[in-house]
């Protein structure tokens, strides 16, 4: 990627190479791969007790019923995309801050937990009116 100087824009061989940190602003920094929009997908029939760890009861109940909790992801990324994914689906905008800060930490940008929250909201608006 290069840039013409704007005092010698018309000008001829003059481009330069633009910093490597300058690429990520772009469209990359606010899109999801294949991969994350299916967790986010998926995410949808999750429900906010899939959240949380079980208490004594609700484990005791598991072994004895054969009832299991269902399994976070192994990649704490992805796990963390979920996690911010179901509280969106389930409570629109309002999200705890320490899972922001999980999503943040996992490696995310804020213009892709914009892109997100954007994504859901526009989802859950149509589901609203049909």
């Amino acid at each position: 990627m290069a840039y013409l100087e704007p005092a010698s824009a018309f000008a001829s061989g003059t481009a330069r190479e633009v910093p490597a940190d300058w690429a990520l602003q772009g469209e990359e920094a606010t899109g999801f791969s294949p991969l994350e929009w299916t967790v986010i997908a998926l995410a949808r029939r999750d429900r906010l007790s899939s959240l949380s760890a079980p208490g004594p009861l609700a484990r005791a109940f598991g072994s004895v019923f054969g009832i299991g909790r269902q399994s976070v992801l192994a990649d704490p990324r992805l796990e963390a995309i979920r996690r911010v994914a179901v509280h969106a689906w389930h409570r629109g905008y309002t999200l705890p801050v320490s899972e922001i800060k999980r999503f943040l930490a996992a490696g995310f940008t804020t213009g892709q937990f914009e892109t997100l929250l954007a994504s859901i909201s526009v989802k859950r608006v149509d589901r609203k009116r049909r």
